[in-house]
Parts: C-alpha cells; structure tokens; sequence
C-alpha cells in the first residue's frame, strides 16, 4: 500500500503562504519541500503518538 498523493496545484496566494513558513524548504505549485529539521520533528512526534495531521 503506497501513500496516496493529492493532485491538488497551489495558488500563487499559497505558494506566497507556504513559503514563510520556516519549514518549508521549496514550494511549487505541484508540492512543498520541508527542511531536514521539520522532518526530523515529525519523525519524532510520530515516534510518540502524534498522528500525522
């Protein structure tokens, strides 16, 4: 079972949004890259029960 991807593409509002977010990396219109330190956050709150959303 694979992760389900969203075809959703983001505004140019978004895009402006997402990016002064500072763990956002990159951000296209087709998706985000996060920083190293926002991944390693969330491996480890998902290591201590925190879902995903």
């Amino acid at each position: 079972m694979g992760i389900q991807m969203s075809k959703k593409m983001f505004t140019a509002e978004e895009i402006e949004q997402l990016s002064a977010n500072p763990y956002v990396k990159s951000v296209s219109s087709k998706g985000i890259t996060y920083t190293k330190e926002f991944k390693q956050l969330f491996i480890t709150s998902n290591q201590q029960g925190k879902l995903p959303r």
